[in-house]
């Protein structure tokens, strides 16, 4: 049992060695690894089930993610929760949607900043775009958990550097019909639809809309200022899922 966990683990370590985007993948490995040994997945019988693992995840939770209210009016290690809050998701839907996203845009935007550069731009971004919202919020006592600060950074930042990339999206009023448009279409209909949706949820927090506001623009402006127009890329349409490999 052992020798075959090590094999895969090894397999895995040397295909995300590999790759053209090293960080993108091990990121996303690290978040699933995260989710599986904690209590939200269910799979590890040491949470316990029912109540207890109800309780469990409350917990967890609270432990890991970001509580605005502890955030600014309790123990000087609060301040690291928006850094750990990046690799904790709080169930399969959540998790799933983010590392979909995170493989889509994240392995360009990898390519074209370096492997140091863009983690140190994932991590800072997605923590800055947690302070904001609990600033917003900071009465709240519910936890925030969830990488969708970072990937949204990663989503602004694409949009300036391939604003021509042609981008998949499946249309409710179109019959979810996968069709592809550019990232400049894309993805200011997608920070136009987190607005709207920050401006309407006004019972606390649930989904952090503006979390993702934050980073998307916080990500948009560090291409800009980092990269300049020189950077930016034209792209033509390819089939490739996260878009196409640029020259």
């Amino acid at each position: 049992m052992i020798s075959n966990w090590s094999a895969t683990a090894g397999r895995l370590f040397r295909a995300v060695r590999g790759s053209s985007a090293p960080m993108t993948h091990a990121l996303i490995a690290l978040c699933c690894l995260i989710f599986v040994i904690g209590p939200a997945s269910g799979f590890n019988p040491a949470y316990g089930t029912g109540d207890g693992l109800l309780a469990e995840q409350r917990a967890y939770f609270r432990r890991w993610g970001v509580v605005p209210a502890n955030l600014f009016d309790g123990p000087a290690g609060e301040a690291l929760t928006p850094a750990t809050a990046l690799f904790v998701h709080g169930s399969w839907v959540h998790l799933l949607g983010n590392m979909l996203f995170l493989y889509v845009f994240g392995v360009m935007t990898e390519e074209r900043m370096g492997r140091v550069q863009f983690t140190l731009f994932y991590v800072g971004c997605g923590y800055l775009a947690l302070i904001g919202y609990a600033a917003a919020n900071a009465a709240s006592q519910q936890s925030l958990v969830g990488a969708s600060g970072a990937i949204s950074a990663v989503l602004g930042a694409f949009l300036f550097l391939f604003p021509g990339a042609r981008v998949t999206s499946l249309l409710p009023f179109l019959f979810f019909l996968p069709l592809r448009f550019p990232a400049w279409v894309v993805l200011p209909f997608w920070a136009a639809l987190q607005w709207v949706a920050a401006r309407q949820a006004t019972q606390g927090p649930g989904v952090a809309y503006l979390a993702h506001l934050v980073g998307f623009s916080l990500g948009f402006v560090f291409a800009w200022v980092r990269f300049g127009r020189r950077a930016r890329v034209r792209a033509a349409p390819a089939p490739a899922p996260e878009g196409e490999k640029q020259p």
